[in-house]
């Protein structure tokens, strides 16, 4: 679903939803819930996306994961970087902690010269929050400008909808500035299926 909104400070935003429809009047099993005991933690994936040799014989590897710790400074230089406004740290913190899944891209480069010893930097995060049972919703979503351009935020976000979609979270959300909406419908992002809207609370 995708829906115009606009903030206190006129900033256009849009609200953006992909499904997982059952076709033909399909009836659903629903399985019993798991217990605690039967829930396990997901083993996050982490895979090379890309990797480039330079001609002074560096590697540099682009690696997606999704899991683990996010540094909160790195993300903050990365926010920096595409223009984000700053968050304390303290809160960034809570909701990479309260996230149901925080997707990441890290460069790291690897010199001959140097065998055993990587560069690591941040290059890019996405993070869902949900319900853990029907939805979720994606946020946060950036690439270093450096890196913009390669397609590598396309295939983080497909990677972190197929993540969610393993994990059987059919209704996927996000809110999105108004200048990346093509890049959202191009992803299955859907306009406001069956005239449903999204809204925000702004106190009077």
């Amino acid at each position: 679903m995708l829906s115009h909104f606009y903030s206190l400070n006129g900033e256009s935003f849009c609200f953006a939803s992909f499904h997982r429809i059952l076709k033909n009047n399909t009836t659903q099993v629903i399985e019993p819930p798991a217990t605690l005991e039967e829930e396990e933690e997901p083993v996050p994936e982490e895979f090379v996306l890309v990797e480039k040799t330079q001609p002074d014989g560096e590697v540099e590897q682009i690696i997606f994961c999704s899991g683990g710790d996010v540094d909160v400074y790195e993300l903050q230089a990365l926010c920096d970087k595409v223009g984000w406004p700053r968050r304390p740290l303290s809160k960034l913190a809570v909701a990479l902690k309260n996230s149901y899944l925080v997707a990441t891209l890290h460069s790291v480069r690897k010199s001959p010269s140097s065998e055993g010893n990587e560069q690591k930097k941040l290059i890019g995060m996405a993070r869902a929050t949900s319900d853990h049972a029907f939805n979720a919703t994606i946020w946060d979503v950036l690439v270093d400008p450096s890196y913009q351009g390669q397609g590598l935020g396309k295939t983080m976000v497909e990677k972190l909808i197929r993540v969610l979609l393993q994990r059987d979270i059919g209704n996927i959300t996000l809110f999105a500035d108004s200048q990346v909406v093509e890049f959202y419908r191009n992803l299955g992002f859907e306009p406001d299926p069956e005239g449903i809207k999204g809204m925000f609370w702004y106190p009077r």
